[in-house]
């Protein structure tokens, strides 16, 4: 559970959230790719960037002078499980009260 939290903390930024969107449908990014045609500084996109990467979502490697950064959707099986779990959870309590509602 507590590798999920880090992963939703991260997820629960709507920034954080456009950037790995991002990431995962075009693929490997430069920041500069990234805050092209945006709101955001290159300070604010590697900060949100650095989150994601605390919570294994991305990873950079270096191409010359820039940082190119990709998504690592390996944590969002781990999210998943997470909230299968919860969501087995409620079924099973509200089985139950369904069951004694009936009765």
């Amino acid at each position: 559970m507590r590798s999920a939290a880090l992963i939703f903390a991260a997820l629960g930024d709507h920034t954080r959230l456009l950037l790995l969107a991002r990431l995962s449908a075009e693929g490997p990014l430069s920041i500069t790719h990234l805050t092209r045609g945006g709101p955001l500084s290159r300070q604010a996109v590697t900060k949100h960037l650095h989150v994601l990467a605390g919570a294994g979502l991305a990873a950079s490697a270096h191409r010359g002078r820039e940082s190119v950064w990709q998504a690592e959707p390996a944590p969002l099986q781990t999210a998943r499980q997470c909230l299968d779990s919860i969501s087995a959870q409620w079924d099973a309590a509200l089985g139950r009260l369904r069951d004694l509602v009936e009765e």
